[in-house]
């Protein structure tokens, strides 16, 4: 008589099984994920080649236009003005969620909270973004990059016919991938994922996002070389006396990173409370700004590929540094704001080029053992103010090395950007893509934003609102049920008189119609500098 297996036997079953599924998981998706990388790779590439063309042909017309300065200054702002005017006017009448950079999107996809209509979107933000960056507007190619890339994984997805977990794991490979393809840089393609993305470690997610973010390299690199991205020179590493400069530069950016989200925020929030025709107006505003700054330093708009180059060789002269920052700043602001196709990457990483070498040169000519090389400190600084932003400082380390070239400066990146972090946490500041993604959902109805019931995981933060209190006293609304809790290895079925405790993961399904209770529970379940607008 054959004697029932044990406790510890089932589970020994279970977890073999749920290993064998991950493992077939993969070998599933792993060709579908070559697929997204070449797709992404391909289009991307399209997309950069468009946008070079575009560059070309605005200096181009600038150059031409100086032998006529008496009128030529007009034609920069005429080509600034239409780009801009017909990047908006397309986006919001086609596509409006192909709108700036696209990464919120994403994550709202991710996160289940939106649709993912890329049959729109693919289109509409690679013409949109090649009229808005190749007409002057200070945004750059990384954000739209990242959304046809998460748009090429969701339709290949749909035309497979995969699974709710497979689709989602094929957006975000393509989000990585285009984001390797945009900066040739691979392995910031795979930690972006990881990092900011999905934030899912399964092997499965993992797996997806490698191929598909290496594939997309290789396709990029056969017709765009080996090189990296920035050519700039290999600096060598940096005395230990330079740290303390280091640190500096890291204080800095946070301080810098907290007030470009503060301000690029209340820039949206302004523009969204303008009339249609204002908006208009603004935009045209804005094109105005941007070609006249064009006919007086053209490689300052647009992308900022070549004027970034020049910082990090040090061919910026120190004393005009400061205008030059200011007026990339609020061009950047105001380019964001019109809601025209392009993202930030590019533009912070010229704020950040500029501050470090600003940083690296004053120190270098007040004590020159401090800072022997101050084009070094303009690499840490683009990764230190992404850093401060986006708070994703593995993707920032990573993405600038691989741009640069600079493997050198690993403990300088690394010390600048912890700095850069602990201070914007300090100052209690969201990141940027949380923060944009959370505007979006609150701009918008609830009845817009699900279309089906989800099923969202959420981990509780020491301190957050809801922490010491019953789910009863919630206040969710009907359709928003916690089913799960999960503290260390305990799992349990969540009742009304459950306790909600620091760090507890809840399992969370949300009817369409409860879409705002959603919200109600990531504020109540977030650090209280986070649960506050």
């Amino acid at each position: 008589m054959s004697s029932s297996p044990t406790v510890k036997e089932q589970v020994t079953a279970g977890e073999l099984a749920e290993f064998l599924d991950s493992r077939q998981q993969r070998r599933r998706l792993l060709p579908i994920a070559i697929g997204v990388g070449v797709l992404a790779g391909s289009i991307t590439l399209l997309f950069r080649w468009l946008l070079s063309l575009g560059d070309s042909l605005r200096t181009g017309l600038i150059e031409w236009s100086w032998q006529a300065p008496m009128v030529g200054w007009l034609l920069p702002i005429v080509w600034a003005i239409t780009g801009a005017t017909l990047a908006v006017w397309l986006t919001r009448r086609y596509a409006p969620e192909a709108s700036g950079s696209g990464i919120p999107h994403i994550e709202a996809v991710l996160y289940r909270l939106r649709d993912l209509r890329w049959r729109r979107i693919i289109p509409v933000k690679i013409i949109g973004g090649v009229l808005a960056i190749g007409g002057g507007l200070a945004l750059g190619r990384e954000g739209p990059s990242v959304q046809i890339g998460g748009a090429l994984g969701g339709g290949m997805a749909e035309l497979l016919r995969s699974g709710p977990r497979e689709r989602l794991t094929l957006i975000a490979a393509g989000s990585g991938a285009g984001l390797a393809a945009a900066f040739n840089a691979p392995l910031a393609g795979l930690v972006f994922v990881l990092e900011e993305l999905q934030r899912d470690f399964r092997p499965s997610v993992f797996g997806a996002a490698f191929v598909a973010a290496v594939v997309a390299n290789v396709i990029t690199r056969l017709f765009t070389g080996q090189l990296p991205v920035f050519a700039i020179p290999d600096y060598p590493i940096q005395p230990l006396s330079t740290l303390p400069v280091f640190i500096v530069l890291g204080i800095v950016c946070g301080v810098t990173g907290v007030v470009f989200n503060k301000v690029l925020l209340a820039m949206l929030e302004g523009v969204a409370q303008l009339r249609p025709r204002q908006k208009l107006v603004y935009t045209m505003l804005t094109g105005l700004c941007v070609g006249l700054v064009g006919w007086w330093y053209p490689t300052l708009i647009g992308g900022g590929h070549h004027f970034t180059e020049d910082v990090l060789r040090g061919q910026i002269d120190l004393t005009l540094l400061p205008i030059l920052l200011a007026i990339r700043f609020a061009l950047t602001m105001l380019s964001y704001a019109t809601g025209a196709p392009g993202g930030i990457f590019a533009p912070l990483l010229i704020l950040g080029a500029l501050i470090g070498y600003g940083v690296g040169e004053t120190t270098h000519r007040i004590a020159p053992f401090l800072a022997p090389q101050a084009e070094v400190f303009g690499v840490v600084g683009m990764a230190a103010l992404f850093t401060g932003i986006v708070r994703a400082p593995l993707t920032g380390i990573v993405l600038i090395a691989e741009m640069t070239g600079n493997y050198n400066q690993l403990l300088p990146l690394l010390l600048a950007c912890f700095f850069a972090y602990a201070v914007a946490e300090v100052l209690r500041d969201r990141p940027i893509y949380e923060a944009l993604l959370r505007r979006d959902l609150r701009h918008t109805s609830s009845a817009h934003v699900l279309e089906e019931p989800v099923v969202v995981e959420l981990t509780v933060a020491p301190e957050a609102p809801f922490v010491g209190r019953t789910i009863r006293e919630l206040g969710l609304p009907p359709g928003c049920i916690i089913v799960r809790c999960r503290d260390g290895n305990r799992e349990w079925i969540a009742t009304a008189y459950t306790r909600i405790e620091p760090h507890m993961q809840l399992t969370v399904l949300v009817a369409p119609a409860a879409a705002h209770g959603l919200a109600m529970l990531q504020a109540g379940c977030a650090a209280p500098d986070r649960a506050t607008h």
